[in-house]
C-alpha cells in the first residue's frame, strides 16, 4: 500500500482551543454492567450550561434553523422531525449519549457549503434517535443531505447496550470532485473493552467484510482517498487516519498521550505504547483503539480519569518548575511557546482549565430508562468541581446550569459555571496550598451523591411514569442547588483561610480562635520544597544567610 502525505494537514484543533477528551467503557468492562462514557468540552472562552431540549411534536414541513454550536453563526435550515425526544445535556430520554473530539485532518476536506456543524449534529441527533445504531444512521443521513461544515470529528455514541466510536470528515465543497458529502467509519467497541479519543483520529484499519454488524462505513470511504491521490492499495489494507488525518508529533504527544494515560490506569502492558505517546519515534507501535481493563471500571473511576494530570507517568506535570511556587499541575496557554527562536510545548493532560463542562454518562439497560440514565455533570474543569447527578428524564435544566442573565461576559452568583470558576481560579496559582480544601468538599459531595443513589432510584421505581419523571427532575434540581450553595461557602472559606498566602487554622470548616477571641496564629507554608531547591540552584548564594563562622 502507499499513502501520499504531500498535503496540508490542519494543525490539530488543540492549537485553536477546541480540544476535548472522551473515554468509553463497555458494559462488560464496567463495575455495574452499565455502559459509561465521558466528555470534557474544552475551549477557551466557552460558556456552556446544561443544554435542554424538551420532547415535542411538529407539523409536517416545519423547518429547523441551524446555528453553529460554537459561534452561533446562522447556516440555514433543515426539515424538522415530526417527533423529538427529551434531551438534557448530552443524553436523551432513551439514555442515548453522544460526545466528540475534533481532530482536524486535511484542510481541503472541509465542506464550506454544508449546513450542519458537529455540535448541531449531536443535539439534533439526540432529539431524533433512540439507540446508538439509529444515531449513526441519523447523523450520516443528515450530513449526506445537508452537508457537514466542521473539520474531522470523532464521535462517542453510546446507549445502554452498545458503545460506538465514529469518525467523520467532509469531502470538500466541489461536488464535481466527489458527489457524496462525507466519508466516515463507525466501529462498535467490544463490550469487555475500554476506549478513548482526544483530538487525534483513532480509527486505522477496519474489517470491511465484517458480518457481525460491528463495522459500518460510507461507500466512498476508500474510493474518495484514491480519487484524491491519497491512497493506492487494496481495500483490506486501507487505514482511515493514515489517509485522512495521519498522526504526527502533536497528534501523539498532545492528543493520544491522554488516551494512553487512561489506558495506563486500568490496563496492563501499556509501557509498550509509551514510545507512541511520547511522539518522537517514527517506528513506535501505535496505541490500540481499545484495550481490556485489568479490573472492572466504575463511574467513580472514570470521573478520576477525567481529573488526570499524568500523575505517576513520564509526562507528569510535577517534575519541573512550570507549576510555579505551589506545584500547579496546569500550564498557561497557548500549548506552544518560543524562547530564543526555539519552539517548545506544554504537556496537555485530560484535566484542563479551559474546560467549559465535563460529564460522565451512566447508561443501564436493566432499569426503566427514566432511572437508568444518570448523567454526572460538572460545569467547569472536572478536577475542580463535583459531578452532580442529572437524570435523563429531567424535563428542565436546573437553574445553576441555566441561569437567566449569566453568560460568558456576565458573572452571576447564581450560576454554577461562574461560581465554580471563581473558586478554581483562586486555587490554580496556589494549588498545593489550597487544593486539599477544595478536594475535601468536592469528594464529600460526590460520596453523598453515590450514597443516596440506591435509595433515590429505589423510590423512583415505586412511582408511575409521570410521577417518576417529576421526582427525578426535582432531585436533579435539588442536587444542583445544594452543590452551588456549598461551592459559595467554599469560596468564602478559601478567601478567609488562605488570605495573603498564609493559612488560618480551622477544624471541621470552623476557624479556630485564641482564648481572647482573635484568630489563632496563621500558618506560613513558604515555598514548596522542590521550588525552594530550584530557586537556590538558580540564585546561588544571593539569598543565603551568613553563618556565625562566615568570615
Amino acid at each position: 500500500m502507499r499513502y501520499s502525505f504531500i498535503v496540508t494537514i490542519l494543525l490539530f484543533a488543540v492549537m485553536s482551543g477546541e480540544a476535548c477528551t472522551n473515554f468509553i467503557v463497555g458494559k462488560k468492562a464496567s463495575a455495574d454492567g452499565s455502559v459509561i462514557c465521558s466528555y470534557s468540552a474544552d475551549s477557551y472562552g466557552m460558556f456552556q450550561g446544561l443544554t435542554h431540549y424538551p420532547a415535542a411534536h411538529y407539523a409536517k414541513g416545519t423547518k429547523l434553523p441551524i446555528y453553529d454550536w460554537d459561534t452561533h453563526r446562522y447556516y440555514g435550515e433543515i426539515e424538522q422531525a415530526e417527533e423529538t425526544y427529551n434531551v438534557i445535556g448530552n443524553i436523551n430520554e432513551w439514555q442515548l449519549t453522544i460526545g466528540e473530539t475534533t481532530f482536524g485532518g486535511r484542510e481541503e476536506m472541509v465542506d464550506t457549503t454544508g449546513i450542519l456543524d458537529y455540535g448541531s449534529l449531536i443535539y439534533i441527533t439526540l432529539q431524533r434517535a433512540k439507540t446508538a445504531r439509529e444515531a449513526i444512521s441519523v447523523m450520516t443521513s443528515l450530513v449526506e443531505r445537508y452537508g457537514y461544515n466542521s473539520e474531522g470529528e470523532t464521535f462517542t455514541i453510546c446507549d445502554p447496550d452498545e458503545a460506538w466510536i465514529m469518525e467523520m470528515m467532509g469531502t470538500g465543497s466541489d461536488r464535481h470532485i466527489e458527489p457524496r458529502r462525507t466519508v466516515w467509519v463507525a466501529l462498535r467497541i467490544p463490550d469487555d473493552m475500554i476506549c478513548g479519543h482526544a483530538n487525534q483520529s483513532r480509527i486505522a484499519h477496519f474489517d470491511m467484510k465484517d458480518k457481525t454488524g460491528s463495522v459500518l462505513y460510507s461507500k466512498n470511504v476508500v474510493s474518495y482517498a484514491r480519487k484524491r491521490g491519497w491512497y493506492e492499495g487494496k481495500d483490506a489494507d486501507f487505514s482511515f487516519n493514515a489517509a485522512y488525518a495521519a498522526p504526527n508529533f502533536e497528534g501523539r504527544r498532545i492528543c493520544d498521550a491522554r488516551v494512553w494515560s487512561f489506558f495506563n490506569r486500568y490496563a496492563e502492558g501499556m509501557s509498550r505504547y509509551l514510545p507512541w505517546a511520547e511522539g518522537h519515534a517514527a517506528d513506535a507501535e501505535p496505541l490500540p483503539l481499545w484495550v481490556k481493563p485489568k479490573q472492572k471500571v466504575s463511574v467513580a473511576d472514570v470521573e478520576a480519569a477525567m481529573r488526570d494530570h499524568f500523575e505517576g507517568t513520564p509526562f507528569s506535570l510535577d517534575s519541573d518548575i512550570g507549576g510555579g511556587v505551589w506545584d500547579m499541575p496546569y500550564r498557561p496557554t497557548p500549548l506552544y511557546f518560543e524562547v530564543d527562536s526555539v519552539e517548545y510545548f506544554n504537556e496537555r493532560p485530560v484535566s484542563t482549565q479551559q474546560a467549559g463542562f465535563v460529564f460522565v454518562s451512566q447508561m443501564r439497560s436493566w432499569l426503566p430508562r427514566a432511572v437508568g440514565g444518570c448523567f454526572w455533570f460538572a460545569n467547569d474543569d472536572g478536577n475542580m468541581a463535583p459531578f452532580t447527578p442529572v437524570y435523563c428524564c429531567a424535563t428542565a435544566s436546573p437553574r445553576p446550569y441555566n441561569t437567566p442573565g449569566a453568560d460568558g461576559l456576565t458573572f452571576s452568583m447564581d450560576n454554577a459555571f461562574w461560581v465554580q470558576n471563581w473558586v478554581s481560579n483562586m486555587v490554580y496559582p496556589r494549588y498545593s496550598l489550597m487544593f486539599p480544601t477544595l478536594r475535601e468538599v468536592r469528594d464529600s459531595l460526590e460520596q453523598a451523591y453515590f450514597a443516596k443513589q440506591p435509595a433515590v432510584e429505589a423510590h423512583a421505581l415505586t412511582l408511575s411514569g409521570a410521577e417518576r419523571t417529576a421526582y427525578l427532575t426535582a432531585y436533579t434540581a435539588e442536587q444542583a442547588d445544594r452543590m452551588l450553595s456549598r461551592w459559595r461557602q467554599l469560596a468564602f472559606h478559601l478567601i478567609v483561610k488562605y488570605n495573603d498566602m498564609a493559612s488560618k487554622p480551622d477544624s471541621c470548616g470552623q476557624f479556630l480562635r485564641s482564648p481572647y477571641g482573635l484568630g489563632q496564629t496563621v500558618i506560613r507554608p513558604g515555598f514548596a520544597p522542590r521550588f525552594a531547591k530550584e530557586l537556590v540552584r538558580q540564585t546561588g548564594d544571593r539569598y543565603r544567610l551568613p553563618r556565625k563562622d562566615d568570615k
